[in-house]
């Protein structure tokens, strides 16, 4: 299956979510990113505000932001700046997203963890993104580890076909899967 069919089906799965099944899945989901031992010694995390159709991710920025440091992306033409979470310094963005305001941006070499948002994931660590490329420009020299979140229909028992300028994550987390990724050194 190529990336636009996939991104075609979970679209359409996704339309069949109630809120309440969203946030219950996110509320899984993040559970299970809370117990990782990767997420209990990251200070300084990456993560994303959703869109309608994603994972909804503002009530466990919410819970830890007195307890991490959470840093939210803001969309620089294709690329992707990198600014401190400030509930009070947020504006409608790009594509409609609340985005960090403020000159404040911060480098991806002081980023631990990177909560990365995608259609699709895989075993592997693929990923499908909405195909605008900004995950993977900001994700391609990072040491950061890289966690996929969604829901468990977003999971591809296929594999993803990788394209040399895709970046893998490293660990992939649904509401019901828990998956480290073991990569294949180059």
């Amino acid at each position: 299956m190529n990336k636009d069919d996939i991104r075609r089906r979970v679209k359409a799965r996704k339309c069949l979510l109630s809120e309440t099944e969203k946030e219950n899945a996110a509320e899984r989901a993040f559970a299970i990113l809370e117990r990782t031992a990767a997420f209990k010694l990251a200070d300084r995390i990456l993560m994303y505000h959703s869109l309608p159709d994603e994972l909804p991710t503002r009530s466990f920025i919410a819970k830890w932001a007195a307890h991490k440091h959470f840093y939210l992306p803001r969309v620089n033409g294709v690329n992707l700046d990198i600014l401190p979470y400030d509930e009070q310094n947020l504006a409608l963005g790009s594509f409609h997203i609340e985005e960090p305001t403020g000159n404040d941006t911060a480098s991806m070499a002081d980023i631990e963890m990177v909560v990365v948002p995608a259609v699709a994931f895989d075993r592997n660590g693929n990923r499908v993104g909405r195909g605008k490329g900004y995950y993977d420009r900001l994700l391609g020299d990072t040491k950061a580890l890289k966690v996929g979140i969604g829901f468990d229909f977003q999971l591809m028992d296929e594999e993803i076909g990788a394209e040399p300028h895709d970046v893998a994550l490293d660990i992939v987390i649904t509401e019901n899967n828990h998956i480290i990724v073991r990569h294949k050194r180059r």
